[in-house]
């Protein structure tokens, strides 16, 4: 059984996509790492990369080959300055040469030396791109990875192998919800409790505090960052950034020096539902725009997908009474293993199952971790999960010129209304009369990704984006 730690379904990251630009740029680092255990850098005198099915299709509008770029560079997405990445960039294409792990210069073209194979897939995974080393001893040496959401990557041939590394004997193994309802109910715990237990398999109490923080620290600052920068967002649609209008609106002109004077003052608000909801939509807003923008975010579990986890805690910690640090805590680890559960059992890679994938997912992480911290029982959270992710099945996955912009910024608020709505209804409920289990949906899901047409899971081939005119050379 493959074993995930809450880290890896929620953990910090950089925009605008994780399957499309975190996942090929940690290939590239796994590539450049790989080809060193054996082989000397100085012996590498050219190199090429190849894209292939959509990671060409929608690469240029997700920054594949700049992450790409960056990872061949031996720079880190968990901890690059994201300000320093057009400098760099810039260096590359002027110079044409690139410094391979920052110890090996070579020429390097990347409007050559990067391929786009737009009409052409490898078998094993729609996200593949391969790395082509050509040394001074005339040997070719060939890497080729499958990036398969979430920032997560398989190296071909070694797929059965990576599975088994994330096979890890935990106290409590989980694959399907109603293990979680099972092991609750035998230990009196709630979602969280049972959760912590595993993490301490991989980490200890300290670590597992101290990372739950930084998330939070990393997600409310991405939120301050968005509702406090204005502009159009690069790639050619002239995107204007709606967070900082909308939050400036909110709070009626009145300024704050710092995340935590902005967010103390928002929690001193008695806000109507209207605005309550004008709220929401500005932070999930704000951390896809930040998102788009090659920014400092969130994975939860996706990029594409980063708005709602944040957007439904920052309701949760501004306006539901008795919030504080610690139960937001608690929040990250019910959501982080719904989220796990997704990627076990079904998918998070939107080109393999749609936007249902990243957006419906984070909405049922959301849901089932508000319903848990506003006092709802442990089948009542599952419930909320359920009802998040039915109501977004068959959601197509149809970027416009592959931007990570129309419609994805908006969805995230969507979802994260529709994360909020589900744990309501599931705290007025009773489960035992419920008719669809999440197992169920998690399943339907599944077999909805199965039968969906290819070109609308992130291919810019289908829905808005073959229905709205754009000049895509300009993307």
């Amino acid at each position: 059984m493959a074993a995930y730690s809450i880290f890896d379904i929620i953990k910090v990251g950089v925009g605008p996509s994780s399957s499309h630009t975190m996942g090929p740029w940690q290939a590239a680092l796994n590539c450049m790492a790989s080809f060193t255990q054996s082989h000397h850098l100085a012996g590498v005198c050219a190199l090429r990369v190849h894209l292939y099915g959509s990671l060409a299709k929608t690469g240029k509008g997700h920054g594949t080959d700049v992450a790409v770029l960056m990872g061949l560079s031996g720079e880190d997405y968990r901890s690059i300055d994201t300000s320093h990445i057009p400098v760099l960039l810039g260096r590359i294409q002027q110079d044409r040469q690139i410094q391979l792990f920052k110890k090996h210069r070579i020429v390097f073209d990347p409007n050559t030396d990067i391929v786009f194979h737009f009409n052409e897939s490898l078998p094993q995974h729609p996200n593949a791109l391969s790395f082509e080393i050509h040394t001074i001893d005339e040997q070719i040496h060939r890497f080729t990875y499958y990036s398969v959401g979430g920032g997560f990557v398989v190296q071909e041939g070694e797929i059965a192998a990576a599975q088994s590394e994330a096979s890890f004997h935990l106290p409590y193994p989980i694959e399907h919800a109603y293990e979680i309802e099972q092991y609750c109910t035998q230990n009196n715990w709630h979602i969280a409790d049972l959760v912590l237990r595993n993490e301490w398999a991989w980490r200890s109490p300290e670590t597992v505090d101290a990372q739950l923080s930084e998330l939070w620290q990393h997600m409310k600052h991405c939120i301050w960052r968005g509702c406090h920068t204005n502009g159009v967002l690069s790639g050619g649609l002239q995107v204007v950034r709606r967070a900082a209008h909308l939050n400036e609106k909110l709070l009626e002109g009145k300024r704050f020096d710092d995340v935590e004077m902005w967010l103390a003052h928002i929690r001193t608000l008695r806000p109507s539902f209207q605005q309550v909801l004008k709220w929401v939509s500005c932070a999930a807003l704000a951390v896809n725009e930040e998102n788009a923008a090659f920014g400092r975010i969130v994975t939860a579990p996706t990029n594409g997908a980063a708005g709602v986890l944040p957007a439904v805690l920052f309701y949760y910690y501004c306006f539901v009474e008795g919030s504080n640090e610690e139960q937001i805590k608690r929040f990250l680890l019910v959501a982080g293993e719904i989220g796990s559960i997704f990627k076990k059992r079904a998918t998070i890679s939107a080109a393999m199952g749609g936007c249902q994938a990243e957006i419906g997912v984070s909405s049922a992480m959301a849901a089932a971790a508000l319903a848990a911290c506003c006092g709802g029982t442990v089948s009542q959270a599952l419930m909320a999960a359920e009802i998040a992710m039915e109501h977004h099945l068959g959601l197509t996955c149809d970027p416009i010129a592959g931007l990570v912009q129309i419609p994805c910024i908006e969805r995230n608020s969507m979802g994260a209304v529709k994360a909020i709505t589900a744990a309501n209804i599931a705290l007025e409920s009773n489960p035992k009369l419920a008719k669809v289990s999440l197992d169920a949906v998690i399943k339907t899901m599944w077999e909805t990704a199965l039968d969906m047409n290819h070109k609308y899971k992130e291919t810019a081939e289908g829905g808005l984006a073959v229905n709205i005119p754009v000049n895509v050379s300009e993307c």
